[in-house]
Order: C-alpha cells, then structure tokens, then sequence
C-alpha cells in the first residue's frame, strides 16, 4: 500500500482561520509547460483560501516538483532550489494547519493536499496532482485527502510530461524521486550535481480569474467511501502521500511508502 506522510516543520499545529477565497482559476507555468487548475472555493473553502494564501504570497514561486510515484502523483508546494551545493533545497515555510475537507474523491486530473501520516487536520503548503484514480485508497486514507480542484483543458498533457521524466536519478539525499529534466543515467553515474536547470521548477501560479462561480461548471466526483464503514488499513490498492521535511530526521523511501523520523 503506498503511503503519503508528512513531517511537519513547525513544531506545533495552530489554528486556521477561514477567510473567503475569491478566484479559483490559477495558472501553473512550470519550467516544462503550462497548466490551469479550476479550484472548489465554493465546496472546499478553507482548503482553497490556505492554497491560495501561498500562491498571493508568492511561496510557490520557483518551488519544484519534489516527487513523482508513476502512475500515482506529483506532489510539490514544499521546496525551492537553493543554489548551495551542500543543501540544494530549502523548505517553503508553512502556515498553520487546516481543517481537513474530504469531499471529493481523488480521481485523476485533481489537486488534493498532503499530510502528516496519522493527523487528519495537518495539511500546510505541500499538495499533489492525482496521475490516476487513486480513490479507492486516497478517498479514505488518513481521514481522506482534501481534493480542491482539478487540472482543466489540456493540462494534464503537461502534468503527464513531468511524470514521465525519469525519477530515480536523484543524488539528493530523501529526495530520490524528484523527476529531473537534461539528466541520464550516465550523470547519476558520475554524479552530476543536481541543479534547477534538471529540475522542474513551478516558476509562479497566479490567478488568472477571479469569479468565485468559475467551478459551477465543473462536476467533480464526490467522495462517496469516506463514510462507509471500512477501516482504513483494510484497503490493499493505492498509496500514501508524504511530505517531506528537511528539517525531519532520518528519512527511509521503502517502495512508495515514505518512512519519516521527526528530528527533536
């Protein structure tokens, strides 16, 4: 079963204050393309008004594609390229935790958030794009991830790019699925630092409309397992979503599960 997890880089979970979201459609312009993302600000307020707080705040800017399971997720929204050969990544920092919203299901083409494994209410900065139906085990894994809104047009062609990039050549250390762009496996031989110009760098997301009704169009797919009566570990498909910290202690990638040891 994969798994997504979390470490949190604050040492404490404070409380989220919702405010009202007012744009829904942003524009993520990568170093391998483009893509719109149509948000749920109508259905997933708190999830939707904390993302776009780090988008207005311009937190997201030159972060990167941090991992990519094939056939499972992209996730970003928590590191950028530091330029420092000895730490070439640094953490985006996060903003209080919010209140977990799990009402749409994890189906391909959506954007859910990422979370501390075991905390329900902990979703920060960090979020992913689904590659594949991944609701008969995200929908209720860990009180089910926070689907807010989903790549429309042609978007995914871009998203599908960046997951067929390879993503085991990564000498980073805890970072050994990152897709890497202009890398072979001749470079990882020789151990060819990594630098921004292989990674896929999220150069700005900007909203590019405003009107709050945007999504009345769209039909997501409601989240129809998170009340029934299955417990969470009976699933035996998909995964888990990680985060990643850099200020976590040991970190073991065992498959598509990632193991993390808070640092004290």
């Amino acid at each position: 079963m994969k798994s997504i997890v979390r470490s949190l880089a604050v040492t404490s979970l404070l409380s989220f204050t919702t405010l009202s979201a007012n744009a829904t459609v942003v524009l993520v312009k990568t170093s391998l393309g483009n893509f719109e993302i149509n948000l749920y600000d109508q259905t997933t307020p708190v999830t939707v008004t904390n993302f776009l707080s780090y988008v207005n705040n311009g937190s997201y800017q030159n972060a990167i594609f941090h991992r990519v399971e094939k056939g499972f997720v992209a996730q970003g929204g928590g590191f950028r390229y530091s330029g420092v050969s000895s730490a070439p990544l640094t953490a985006i920092t996060a903003q209080a935790a919010i209140k977990n919203e799990p009402k749409w299901s994890n189906v391909r083409g959506t954007i859910a958030m990422a979370k501390v494994g075991g905390n329900i209410n902990s979703a920060t900065n960090q979020w992913f794009i689904n590659l594949t139906d991944n609701s008969s085990n995200l929908d209720l894994q860990n009180g089910g991830f926070s689907v807010f809104g989903q790549v429309t047009g042609t978007g995914m062609e871009v998203v599908d790019a960046i997951a067929a990039l390879p993503n085991q050549l990564s000498n980073i250390p805890n970072f050994g699925n990152m897709p890497l762009r202009n890398y072979t496996s001749a470079d990882a031989t020789a151990k060819t630092p990594v630098t921004d110009a292989h990674m896929v760098v999220i150069e700005s997301i900007t909203v590019i409309n405003n009107d709050v009704n945007s999504a009345s169009t769209l039909q997501p797919k409601p989240n129809t397992l998170i009340t029934a009566p299955v417990a969470e570990n009976s699933s035996s498909s998909g995964g888990s979503i990680g985060v990643l910290s850099l200020l976590a202690g040991l970190m073991l990638w065992t498959g598509r599960r990632l193991v993390s040891r808070r640092s004290i």
